[in-house]
């Protein structure tokens, strides 16, 4: 594709309405609760403790109910994962988070849907993907069905 004038006006605009929506409340919420979360000691140890049993999960996966680890496996990473989404760091993070990603897939919505209604604009919410024939995010090139 060659860059036109009219592409690069579009990518400026693009990165405009980024801009725009890092300095809003809602981006200021998110960078901040990230800040928090990057600088709580606690909340790394927590997420490094699920991370490290993620993947011994993994690795138990593989063999299912027949690994001899499989049971004591599933509680501790069970166990973790509530610990970490427990602390309030981390939840006001994944809060903020979500708060930040609803206000994207509206900006997607509108923009694909300013071009056509057939666009579908893979959210990964089921509010947004309803009536688009795409259940989000699938990134298998339509082998989902929602070509």
């Amino acid at each position: 594709m060659l860059a036109t004038m009219e592409t690069i006006e579009i990518v400026q605009k693009a990165e405009a309405l980024a801009e725009l929506v890092m300095q809003s409340e809602i981006g200021e919420n998110y960078f901040a609760h990230l800040y928090k979360l990057k600088n709580d000691q606690l909340a790394q140890q927590k997420i490094k403790k699920f991370v490290a049993l993620k993947d011994l999960y993994e690795e138990v996966q593989r063999f299912g109910k027949y690994h001899p680890e499989y049971k004591r496996i599933n509680t501790n990473i069970r166990e973790a994962k509530r610990d970490m989404d427990l602390h309030p760091t981390i939840a006001n993070f994944k809060r903020a988070e979500m708060d930040l990603q609803t206000v994207l897939d509206e900006i997607s919505m509108k923009i694909g849907r300013a071009v056509s209604p057939q666009i579908k604009v893979p959210t990964g919410n089921p509010f947004f993907d309803s009536g688009s024939g795409c259940s989000g995010g699938c990134g298998t090139g339509g082998s989902c069905g929602c070509s």
